[in-house]
């Protein structure tokens, strides 16, 4: 199949049929309600499916979003990263960062062996550039894209990230880092604000940028930011959140919310990693 030539669950594609019924998704130790949208090619016998490896995080968010919003089928693995899951040597084999999410496609574009991805905003780019949706042909229109899911990664990501440990997770409370980056972190709400003065999304249309974006704002009162200060920010996260996909996303998640933890180790697992993890 060429980009952007899915006709996903719509008949569109003779070659393609729903539903499967009686497969056995690959996860083990869980007892989860997931239904995926599976699809088989009627020529090949092929299951057209991504897997994708997930917690109920923001970056894990981002690619639920955008699988629900252009409907190509997945199969969640569910990676608890607070019972350490992230460390087993399969889960690394694919996301040799020991992070979430990462995907396998098992049909690649061109064909060939199955690709994985890691990286929310590599699989993102990697998903739109498969599909040909949620990103410009437009060269202008693509940079503009690709200058805001880089800004989301490079500033808007770690710097939610830090101000969410230093105010929630820290063991003691230190008084500058949480300054430091609940400021940050509303200059940077200024920033997406100022850029959603005159436009209803992030680059033009909805994208992949928005995407990356949104789920960053969620935790906003976790962040010690008020949304009613950015109205055009406001605007955007209210327009977001209504959409379908976006709420079949967070639907998604609530399955894996109430997984038993121990919050020592928890703790211990993701907050004091160090080049021994890595090396051992």
């Amino acid at each position: 199949m060429g980009t952007g030539d899915w006709g996903l669950g719509t008949g569109e594609n003779p070659d393609y049929q729903l539903p499967i019924t009686n497969y056995q998704l690959p996860i083990t130790d869980y007892q989860l309600p997931i239904t995926p949208c599976l699809i088989q090619n009627t020529k090949t016998g092929r299951i057209l499916m991504i897997d994708l490896y997930y917690w109920t995080t923001p970056n894990g968010h981002k690619i639920t979003i955008f699988l629900e919003e252009i409907g190509l089928p997945y199969n969640i693995i569910p990676v608890n990263i607070g019972a350490g899951d992230q460390f087993k040597p399969e889960f690394l084999q694919i996301s040799p960062n020991n992070r979430i999410p990462a995907i396998v496609d098992h049909e690649p574009t061109n064909g060939g062996a199955p690709i994985s991805v890691f990286e929310s905003g590599a699989i993102l780019l990697y998903l739109a550039e498969k599909t040909g949706k949620l990103i410009p042909q437009d060269v202008r229109q693509r940079v503009e894209v690709l200058q805001w899911l880089f800004w989301q990664m490079g500033g808007l990501g770690p710097m939610a990230g830090q101000n969410h440990h230093f105010s929630q997770y820290a063991p003691e409370k230190i008084d500058y880092a949480i300054n430091r980056y609940v400021k940050e972190t509303g200059r940077l709400y200024a920033v997406l604000d100022k850029r959603l003065a005159d436009r209803e999304f992030v680059a033009g249309d909805y994208s992949i940028a928005d995407i990356a974006a949104y789920p960053w704002i969620v935790p906003y009162e976790r962040q010690n930011q008020k949304l009613e200060d950015f109205p055009n920010l406001q605007r955007w996260f209210e327009a977001i959140k209504a959409r379908p996909a976006t709420i079949r996303a967070y639907e998604k998640a609530e399955a894996f919310k109430n997984q038993a933890l121990d919050v020592e180790k928890s703790r211990e697992l993701l907050f004091n990693q160090s080049s021994q993890t890595i090396q051992r």
